[in-house]
């Protein structure tokens, strides 16, 4: 059984900062990409970020600039440091990950920005 597991979202004014780290666990030979998404209010689930094998990212262009992903192969886990962050960042916030035995999500973290 593969687990996805996800820290870090809460509650943070404007301008502030958050980091989200998720964690995979379970039967896997391999990962080949991990990222996260998020799903606000009313709209469809949307990619923020996602980091491959060979260490290339991709980003929203909404974030570029100042969201980060990052990953520790070695824990299998990704993480992805949110600065300056906006009203508009406000959502739940699902890890994702593409390994040898198919597609896995977490459970999804709220985070809140006030303005």
């Amino acid at each position: 059984q593969v687990q996805l597991v996800e820290s870090g979202g809460g509650l943070v004014q404007a301008g502030g900062s958050l980091r989200l780290s998720c964690r995979v666990s379970g039967s896997i030979l391999r990962i080949n990409a991990m990222g996260w998404y998020r799903q606000a209010p009313g709209k469809q689930r949307e990619l923020v970020a996602v980091i491959f094998n060979g260490g290339s990212t991709n980003y929203a262009d909404s974030v570029k600039g100042r969201f980060t992903i990052s990953r520790d192969n070695a824990r299998n886990t990704v993480n992805v440091q949110m600065n300056s962050l906006k009203p508009e960042d406000t959502a739940v916030y699902y890890c994702n990950a593409l390994t040898d035995r198919g597609a896995f999500w977490g459970q999804g973290t709220q985070v809140t920005v006030s303005s």
